[in-house]
């Protein structure tokens, strides 16, 4: 049914990267990309992403951001989102894509995650063990 996700943040260099790599290890089957509603186009992941992330022996390389778009959208059974805005933000950009996105934290009672950027090492920490969570929930309800 879901055989591709986009996740979306806005910026497109610290939570949906983590985001996107946890799903693609958790779902190799699966084409999995991210996106941000303002995307520092072509950036690195942030360099605290990075290093929260390696911490966690996941590896952010070869990331370079890009912006979320109506055609991009288009390619992909289901988006999933860091918080309420980037629901709005994608119904604004494109509308038919309102359906089938989500909230990334939705499993785990329509928890939004907070964006850490330009914040300590730790609220990456506390990021990244809601963004692994949100992963986990739904990779239990897309293996059912």
């Amino acid at each position: 049914m879901f055989n591709s996700i986009l996740v979306v943040c806005t910026g497109n260099i610290c939570r949906s990267p983590i985001a996107e790599r946890l799903l693609k290890i958790k779902l190799p089957n699966k084409v999995i990309e991210s996106a941000g509603t303002g995307a520092l186009v072509e950036h690195p992941a942030d360099d605290s992403a990075i290093a929260v992330s390696q911490k966690h022996n996941l590896s952010l390389d070869g990331h370079s951001g890009q912006k979320f778009t109506a055609k991009l959208a288009m390619k992909y059974d289901l988006i999933l989102v860091m918080d309420k805005g980037h629901i709005e933000k994608i119904s604004q950009i494109y509308p038919q894509a309102r359906g089938k996105t989500m909230l990334l934290g939705y499993w785990l009672n329509e928890m939004e995650i907070p964006d850490p950027y330009r914040k300590s090492l730790e609220a990456f920490e506390y990021v990244y063990q809601l963004i692994d969570q949100a992963c986990d929930s739904w990779v239990e309800k897309l293996n059912v």
